[in-house]
């Protein structure tokens, strides 16, 4: 077919070039390479901000091959008279960037080294964008082209062979769950087939289903694309890469080296430590000093000090060396003025004398220097201050105010915000609290029986006992309420309330009373704690030491503890770093050590946008255990270079290390609308059990985030990680042990109560950290924990399926091998399998050797075809790239839900299709488990005599006929040739599906 799309790039500018031509200045031109065809603008010369405005056009050959795809320019400074070219810098943007017309904008791409020795410098501005044909593009309309090849997968494709009556009823039924949220009335059909990102909603229309459309059965000429279930369908540009930095410690060993797992990166160190003698301008003597650390366009200032001649600051400066381009550092000593900043004196230092420390030598002593002034004549006053050269394992580094990571781009911000810093998340406890009885109530109207409840709080949790009907002044519950809390619990404590309904949603309180949780027991296992009496204050009652005892008082009766025997759940269970109970007496020794390396972040997608061009403030959060880390802040760069090393102590190996990358809300940068908040970039898990021992990864890992509009790539994170196993038979040891601590088994919790309680846990972290300096604002918290992974989702509940599908493939597929053997699709294979059958009958210890070494030998075959990579997110598997639009805003939607009228209707009568869907299948594997009871219960009394008689006559058989010989027959039956066979279905088959099941008591 004819296909006219087409890749538009506006060449636009250039900026702050570098000079190649030996005479300060650069004569630029740019190369774009795109699918083999190369275009290149006109020469500008002697301008190292050159300006084109110039636009090409690309032919896209295939536009399904687009998203893999790379657009290359390639900047130039070219001499006129020789034709020589000398390389100024490079880019790449990949396929899955390019948007249509209306969303493109111009981008100023920093400009990327063409070689390893190379230099470079500056911006290219571009905007990319595709025009012509865009409804053959992937990319433009992405979700909603899948969406109609899933809907023409459905609706249009003919029907499914008749498949052989002996195939399982509930296998049938399992297929109908999928494809139900296509089924819409076709005018929403329609609007979905817009662009996802438009915001309109489709007029409600109640979907309409035909008995042909309540079925789907994938097949087998499906694309792999409505089958993600291998990881060989994720895109190239969605795969993760491996890497081979040059790391401190070589790379593959261990080092002994503290930072052996990043890059080794160069910094100015600062030192400015104290002033004496300093001179004032005023007549008191006195001044306000503070210091300025000048290098190039770099500043950092100290805090200012009131009326002294003599202040310590303390404070330690860096400059990364890849942003240096000065040669002298100053250091100048300001005083503090409302109108105006006077000029004290200054150090100036230059780098190519400055000493170069790496640990384990101790620090650098500093020296006194006496101040001069602009001209270089000294003044009066010294200042102590200490200058070096060293890298990131200076101990100096994690409490510097770091040049690539602070105020340049907004100076109100606070160093705290943007250094690197660990985070110990607090102990959580679960609290129990079993609500006994309650005696002597006082209720003022004596002529009716009160409802009485008990209502216990801690904090903003609140949960109720059953309401009991009481005919006298006493009641009793014998119940459990269940909180959590977390150390230390200095301000904490549990009120209890007990409530008399006294009419609809009408409480009246009888009595309070208050238990400090520094006062409640702890313990470890089951054990039975002591239980106390409360006196019940008057409900105006604040004290928490409890009313003054008078001769009659309502009391009530608990029991309290705090349940140490658990693990509290913080984040979703399939994500899980720690599985430790609370009670620290119950940890074993950790089993190995975990490493990982921060190096960079690579290709990032502009997060906002300042002075005209696009941006990202950009810091990364780990979370494994109780151990939370945070890089610095690396602001005002798409590539920003962290080269930070962290280690946790390991105790399962059955756990999940989960790295995310932000964008710091704190530096503005355009009209975002989010305020302060922290935008979430990408994450990436990594689970434990994957890693082989003492083995370094080094690898690029895609950041793939689900936006409002679709899935997106955001950059790559550059991750360095090593496992050591400190005692490799303690770890084996650990796969015999229960996941979780013995607590969980012994008095176990349900499902609604695990999910209550990690929603509560979350909100106590969140609190808890979101308090420290720089915070871990609520958002990061709750996205690194998964906080609402229990919400629904359409698209989950689809990739959930079709992974229950996938593991019932290998079932199928055996089932239909089988099957192909007894119909003598290839009579070699039926009489080999019939051979082999006949020798293990009449050697039927052979049977589970045989088993087992097949399984062996399968492990042993599938060795060569290991994983050799961690596994990371696969937007396939996730349904992410069929998503529709619907599905994307109803996923997005806030609960309570924020949408009213057709859309939720129509979303109400989906859900309703869906459920209808798993209801069937629910039924139908229940009607076979009915169909089994009914065989001895007479509810069919014929057929429950015709097996009873077969029974019977099996009972003879069995007894009379050795067992090989039955089970001889039974295979020659089950493999006789097709010639015998008939196509309706067996006698027991036929049996089984005429008994009754209690479908004809259901309403």
């Amino acid at each position: 077919m004819n296909n006219n799309l087409k890749l538009a790039v506006d060449v636009v500018r250039a900026h702050n070039l570098l000079p190649k031509d030996g005479q300060g200045s650069s004569s630029a031109a740019v190369e774009l390479v795109f699918d083999g065809q190369k275009f290149r603008t006109t020469i500008k010369e002697r301008d190292l901000n050159p300006f084109w405005n110039e636009t090409f056009y690309f032919n896209v050959a295939n536009p399904l091959d687009l998203h893999h795809l790379t657009l290359e320019a390639h900047l130039f400074s070219i001499n006129k008279t020789t034709g020589k070219k000398y390389s100024l810098g490079k880019l790449r943007i990949n396929g899955t960037s390019f948007v249509p017309l209306p969303d493109a904008v111009v981008f100023n791409y920093p400009l990327e080294k063409n070689g390893l020795f190379s230099s470079t410098r500056g911006e290219l501005a571009l905007k990319v964008y595709l025009t012509g044909d865009l409804a053959s593009s992937p990319l433009v309309n992405h979700h909603e082209a899948s969406s109609t090849s899933s809907l023409h997968s459905i609706h249009d494709e003919p029907s499914p062979p008749r498949r052989n009556e002996e195939k399982a009823s509930s296998r049938r039924s399992l297929y109908t769950l999928s494809g139900t949220d296509h089924h819409h009335h076709p005018q929403q059909q329609q609007q979905q087939q817009q662009r996802v990102s438009t915001p309109s909603m489709p007029s409600y229309q109640a979907p309409q289903f035909s008995a042909s459309e309540m079925r789907f059965e994938p097949q087998a000429s499906q694309s792999a694309r409505m089958h993600p279930n291998s990881s060989s369908s994720q895109p190239a540009d969605f795969a993760l890469k491996e890497t081979n930095p040059v790391l401190g410690g070589g790379g593959r060993v261990r080092s002994s080296s503290l930072y052996d797992l990043v890059q080794p990166m160069q910094f100015l160190f600062v030192r400015v430590v104290k002033a004496r003698d300093l001179p004032s301008k005023d007549a008191t003597g006195s001044l306000d000093p503070y210091v300025e650390v000048r290098l190039g366009n770099y500043k950092g200032v100290t805090r200012h000090f009131e009326k002294t001649k003599n202040p310590e600051w303390n404070t330690v400066f860096t400059f990364s060396k890849d942003r240096v381009q000065a040669t002298v550092l100053e250091v100048v000593v300001m005083d503090k003025d409302v109108i105006k900043d006077d000029f004290v004196g200054l150090l100036r230092f230059d780098l190519h004398e400055i000493p170069r420390r790496s640990p384990p030598d101790s620090p650098l002593a500093p020296e006194w220097h006496r101040l001069v002034d602009s001209k270089g004549e000294r003044k009066h006053g010294e200042l102590m201050v200490a200058v070096w050269i060293g890298t990131q394992a200076d101990e100096a580094f994690a409490d510097a105010w770091h040049s690539d990571a602070a105020s340049l781009v907004d100076t109100s911000v606070p160093s705290t915000h943007v250094r690197s810093k660990v985070y110990h998340a607090p102990r959580l406890w679960y609290v129990r609290v079993t609500v006994i009885e309650v005696q002597d109530l006082v209720v003022q109207d004596r002529n009716r029986f009160p409802v009485v409840h008990v209502r216990a709080q801690i904090g903003n949790q609140v949960l109720r006992t059953k309401p009991v009907q009481s005919q006298t002044t006493n009641a009793s519950w014998n119940e459990d309420l269940m909180f959590v809390a977390a150390e230390p619990f200095d301000d904490d404590q549990l009120v209890v309330s007990v409530d008399d309904r006294v009419g609809p949603n009408k409480d009246e309180t009888l009595g309070m009373a208050f238990v400090p949780l520094t006062t409640v027991e702890k313990r470890a296992d089951d054990r039975v704690v002591h239980s106390r009496w409360l006196h019940l204050q008057k409900s105006s009652a604040t004290d928490v030491e409890g009313p003054k005892r008078d001769h009659f008082a309502s009391r009530i009766h608990l029991r309290i503890c705090l349940d140490g025997g658990y693990h509290v759940l913080d984040e979703s269970t399939q994500y899980s770093s720690d599985l430790r109970p609370t009670a620290k007496q119950l940890w074993k020794p950790p089993v190995g050590l975990l490493e990982l390396g921060i190096l960079s972040v690579d290709a990032l997608t502009p997060m906002k946008t300042r002075n005209g061009r696009g941006t990202s403030d950009t810091f990364c959060v780990a979370k494994y255990g109780q151990k939370w880390i945070r890089t610095r802040t690396i602001t005002d760069s798409l590539n920003p270079k962290f080269n930070e090393q962290y280690t946790w102590d390991v105790f399962d190996p059955a756990t999940v290390l989960t790295v995310g990358v932000f964008d710091n809300g704190y530096f503005g940068g355009g009209a975002n609308g989010n305020g302060h908040r922290d935008l979430k970039i990408g994450k990436v898990r990594i689970r434990i059990s994957t890693l082989e021992t003492n083995r370094v990864y080094t690898h690029s890992y895609p950041l793939i985030v689900l936006h409002p509009s679709g899935v997106k790539k955001m950059g790559e994170l550059h991750l360095a990680i090593r496992f050591t196993c400190t005692s490799m038979l303690n770890m084996m040891a650990l796969y015999s042990r229960p996941l979780l601590p013995k607590m969980h088994y012994v008095r176990p919790l349900s499902v609604l109560q695990l999910d209550v309680l990690r929603i509560q846990a979350v909100s106590i972290l969140t609190a808890r950290l979101s308090r420290a300096e720089p915070p871990l604002r609520k958002e990061v918290v709750e996205y690194m924990s998964d906080a609402n992974s229990h919400l629904w989702s359409m698209r989950r509940s689809k990739a959930n399926f079709y992974r229950l599908m996938a593991v019932f493939n290998g079932i199928f597929a055996v089932s239909k091998w089988l099957n192909e053997v007894c119909q003598w699709k290839n009579p070699v294979t039926t009489l080999l399998v019939y051979a082999l059958f006949v020798m293990l009958v009449f050697f039927p210890e052979l049977i589970l050797p045989t088993l087992y070494l097949y399984m062996f030998l399968i492990g042993l075959w599938n060795y060569r075809f290991r994983p050799k990579n961690p596994p990371h997110m696969n937007m396939r598997l996730s349904w992410a790239d069929t998503v529709t639009s619907d599905e994307l805003d109803e996923e997005f939607d806030t609960f309570p839900t924020a949408r009213s009228g057709d859309t939720l209707r129509m979303r109400y009568d989906r859900l309703r299709s869906v459920a209808g869907r798993v209801q069937r299948v629910v039924g139908d594997v229940a009607s076979q488990g009915e169909r089994v009871q009914a065989l001895l219960s007479w509810r069919d009394p014929r057929a429950t005599v015709i097996f009873m008689a077969l029974c019977i006559a099996s009972a003879v058989v069995f007894y009379a006929v050795p067992l090989q010989l039955l089970m001889m027959a039974a295979g020659s039956y089950a493999m006789r040739p097709p010639k015998f066979r008939r196509k309706l279905p067996s006698p027991p088959l036929n049996f089984f599906r005429r008994l009754p099941a209690r479908t004809d008591s259901m309403l």
